[in-house]
């Protein structure tokens, strides 16, 4: 991947780049302290497939664990992102680099998603701003 600019020290692996569609589930940590296991609808999934960063944005703050992904055609689920603590252990490169912002100032700031020197080296200068691949200026012409 390209795109992919990493001034963290967080583990990246590959699997989603290849394939167009699939399925997620998303082990998840409820009220009462154990964990579940949800299984995204399939517009759900279609939806993730068009914004990979939607994977980790869709629940309350400090639930999410574990996000599978089972490729379409195929019979098995490959983890594609994983939490232990505060620390993001694995997360998959396409999921990172649709990352905004916004995304991580709102859910993911207590991790070490978060990273001021990260944004600093994608120029990333508002929270509508990529996290993870270069932010280019937009030049505007005055009138």
């Amino acid at each position: 991947m390209t795109k992919l600019i990493k001034a963290t020290d967080i583990h990246t692996v590959n699997h989603m780049a290849n394939y167009t569609a699939g399925k997620f589930r998303t082990v998840v940590k409820c009220r009462a302290g154990f964990m579940t296991v949800v299984d995204a609808r399939d517009f759900e999934n279609i939806s993730i497939m068009k914004n990979p960063a939607s994977a980790i944005n869709g629940y309350k703050k400090g639930v999410i664990q574990t996000v599978e992904f089972c490729p379409e055609g195929m019979d098995f689920y490959v983890t594609v992102f994983a939490k232990k603590g505060k620390k993001i252990v694995f997360i998959d490169e396409t999921i990172l680099v649709n990352l905004t912002v916004a995304d991580i100032n709102s859910g993911w700031e207590n991790t070490n998603l978060y990273s001021q020197g990260q944004y600093q080296t994608v120029n990333a200068k508002t929270w509508a701003d990529y996290a993870y691949q270069m932010n280019e200026e937009v030049l505007v012409a005055n009138e």
